[in-house]
């Protein structure tokens, strides 16, 4: 890798030696309010700042362990949580009261009387709906019950991309491209905040695996990095305007995230002008020094996760010994101050009070049955409400799975499934939110359903003779600490599925999984749903798509492959079965991402392989005929203009997308969609203007983006894999700033 030797020693040595730290800049709200005359919050950060002593920034820059891990008391003041800091009363400041997670408020140890919380189905459901409102919904609720439990910064906005299908943590993500992770993420954190919290957005970066995640080095070209996940991870910022940016536990490139200059300060604050703070991951920190030169301005919980208090009486003793500037203390307590003022924590503190349950699962419910996804349907769906109905497996008489780790939300009602995890190690068993899917199927058909658990294949198929449709759940479980080895469904269900088959051919599959899997039996079913973890109102929401009280209308946000063999990196060195965090953490090695941006779909489109499914690949109950694409380019801006009309017998929703070829080839590139809802008969014209990043090449050594001279494909499209309609657009070229 001696190309990228430049971003390992030449910023660091530029911080060092107190190269100049990047102003803050004033985001909308901020400039809002200058414009108001209300002082805008790097105005408000920089006033307090003034009055200040060192000691005071240097309590802005370490936060504790608020409790949360029941392995240490709580606090004082906290609340059993993540992380807590208590700024020095005379600051007249709120405590910083931090919890998990990106899907829900959590309580992994079960610390709270008021623990329970609604959770929102899987990122990958949200990022499955395309539908940017219904994100900044869902973050609203998420963010309001954050606050209603007294809690004011919020552990969530992950958006690393999907590079590998078998990462144990990518059900909290939002896919595979920049651009739909960007604007789905981006407003998922903008709704959390306009809740008066702040939200992360993690983890910074390349966090693309879960194995040996601690010392592993994600190593890529710069360039390539930027028009693949960096972007993604800038369009959230512009999107959301997150108060803080959590860097990952991996190394890039070498270097430590959480201590990589290129990362936090060259691109993150100078070329992005990135206005918040930088927190480090629960146990990223390594060094005082290094991390606080290269950009780090917060350790998380250092007092129990860290091996040292690396930004304690370490970082004060480094100030007193000249080794970091007392202008860099400076930045770090400005940062923090800024994210404070900028979302509003001192005029509006949390008030403890009940969550509306009901209110918030009709959100999450909707937030499933948009971004669930239909694969298959030979007529079988929707099912007739007087059909004779099995169903199968998947413990759905009790409730639907979901993902684990520090992204587990504590079900209202308990798991559904009950398990002794407290006799196992962290992440301990699967949880079941108590939302049944057979329960809500009956509610809607009556009691002509029946349900076998599927644990013994050929009684399940005996059963299944007698039925006139069969649904069978598989689930397979994703967690935090943990990549799958394969693809696979796990504990026999692909053999429960064919004999099933056999016996009936009547069948509807509903897979919850976190990231794709094979489907040996899928010419023998007749309907296949993707549901991903549906979340607090799961059952409900696929009872309704099955039946047709809502139509499906979610679209893939990441390739299913047939086979390993299709992607990049066939295997994962080091992955191990049934292991457990402790196990996996202790391995150095290097991935080297040599398919560059070229990720998930874009990889499939330029190395011409057909995967199971594609990414943006989605079926509902009604039709869909688009035309009429032109193209017309005005300044920097291109705009694709087209016709959708619903052909089909009933109300829809569509999810045109565009995707771009560049003069120089490579992959095509997802480079704007809209999602429209249409009646039968109705058509609509659409104006979309193409996102100008995913049009250019990024020039890491003039630190420009470049819009090549030449003639662009602009496809509108179905899906990636779609030929669709193909117009070209010739454009002069020109630059634009990183």
């Amino acid at each position: 890798m001696k190309r990228l030797g430049w971003v390992r020693g030449g910023l660091c040595a530029l911080v060092a030696a107190g190269a100049p730290v990047e102003p803050l800049m004033a985001q909308d709200g901020a400039q809002d309010g200058a414009q108001s005359g209300a002082p805008t919050a790097a105005q408000r950060a920089d006033a307090l700042l003034r009055h200040m002593s060192l000691q005071d920034q240097l309590a802005l820059v370490f936060s504790r362990d608020g409790g949360g891990f029941g392995a240490h008391a709580i606090p004082r003041g906290a609340l059993g949580s993540a992380a807590f800091l208590l700024p020095p009363a005379h600051l007249g400041l709120p405590a910083l009261e931090e919890t998990d997670a990106g899907l829900g408020v959590g309580d992994p140890r079960h610390v709270r009387p008021n623990g329970p919380a609604v959770s929102l189905p899987s990122g990958l459901a949200t990022a499955g709906t395309w539908d940017v409102a219904m994100a900044r919904a869902g973050g609203a609720m998420i963010g309001a019950e954050a606050w209603r439990n007294g809690f004011n910064v919020l552990l969530a906005g992950g958006a690393d991309l999907t590079r590998d299908p078998r990462n144990g943590r990518n059900f909290e993500y939002a896919g595979e491209d920049p651009l739909l992770t960007g604007r789905i993420v981006g407003q998922t954190i903008a709704g959390i905040q306009s809740r008066h919290v702040i939200s992360t957005l993690k983890h910074f970066a390349m966090n693309d695996l879960e194995t040996s995640r601690m010392t592993l080095s994600a190593n890529i070209a710069p360039a390539a990095m930027r028009e693949s996940d960096l972007l993604g991870f800038e369009i959230a910022i512009e999107t959301g305007h997150p108060g803080a940016v959590m860097c990952s536990y991996n190394r890039v490139n070498d270097l430590f995230a959480c201590e990589n200059a290129y990362l936090l300060t060259k691109t993150l604050k100078q070329d992005w002008h990135y206005p918040g703070f930088v927190m480090s991951d629960w146990g990223a920190d390594h060094t005082t020094v290094r991390a606080a030169l290269a950009g780090l301005d917060q350790e998380s919980s250092g007092d129990t996760i860290d091996a040292r208090p690396f930004f304690g009486p370490m970082l004060a003793q480094a100030v007193q010994a000249g080794a970091v500037p007392r202008a860099r203390i400076a930045d770090m307590a400005r940062r923090v101050l800024y994210a404070v003022y900028d979302v509003g924590l001192p005029e509006h503190p949390p008030v403890i009070t009940p969550i509306d349950a009901a209110a918030d699962t009709a959100i999450a419910e909707q937030d499933e049955e948009e971004g669930a996804v239909l694969l298959r349907n030979r007529g079988i769906l929707p099912l007739r409400r007087d059909a004779h109905v099995l169903v199968i497996g998947g413990h759905a008489d009790a409730g639907v799975i979901s993902g684990g780790g520090s992204a587990q939300v504590v079900p209202i009602g308990g798991n559904a499934v009950p398990a002794d995890d407290k006799a196992l190690p962290w992440p301990g068993a699967p949880v079941y939110f108590p939302s049944a899917p057979l329960r809500a199927m009956q509610a809607l058909a009556g009691e002509k359903l029946a349900y076998d658990p599927g644990t013994d294949p050929a009684r399940a198929a005996q059963a299944a003779r007698q039925a006139d449709a069969v649904v069978i759940f598989a689930t397979k479980w994703s967690v935090e600490s943990i990549d799958s080895p394969d693809l696979s469904l796990s504990d026999g269900q692909d053999a429960l599925i064919a004999a099933v088959a056999r016996a009936n051919p009547h069948v509807v599959v509903v897979l919850e999984t976190g990231n794709p899997v094979l489907m040996p039996w899928l010419e023998s079913v007749q309907a296949v749903m993707q549901a991903w973890y549906p979340g607090s109102g799961g059952g409900q929401a696929i009872a309704r798509l099955l039946y047709g009280a809502a139509a499906p209308s979610g679209h893939l946000p990441m390739t299913f492959p047939r086979a390993a063999a299709q992607l990049p990196r066939p295997d994962i060195a080091g992955v191990r079965a049934n292991t457990v965090f402790d196990v996996q953490f202790h391995t150095d090695q290097e991935v080297m991402y040599d398919e560059g941006s070229e990720v998930g779909y874009r990889w499939f489109d330029a190395r011409r392989r057909q995967p199971l499914f594609p990414f943006g690949f989605g079926l509902t109950y009604t039709d869909f005929r688009m035309g009429d694409l032109t193209l017309a380019a005005s300044g920097h801006d291109v705009v694709a203009r087209f016709t959708v009309r619903n052909v089909g017998p009933r109300d829809g929703v569509a999810v045109p997308q565009l995707y771009v070829t560049l003069p120089d080839g490579g992959g095509r590139r997802l480079a704007g969609w809209q999602r429209l809802t249409l009646a039968r008969g109705e058509s609509q014209q659409v104006a979309v203007t193409l996102e100008p990043r995913v049009l250019a090449r990024f020039d890491d050594a003039a630190d420009r983006w470049r819009v090549p001279a030449g003639r662009f494909q602009v496809r509108l499209a179905t899906d990636a894999a779609d030929q669709g309609t193909v117009r070209e657009i010739a454009l002069a070229g020109w630059t634009m700033a990183p």
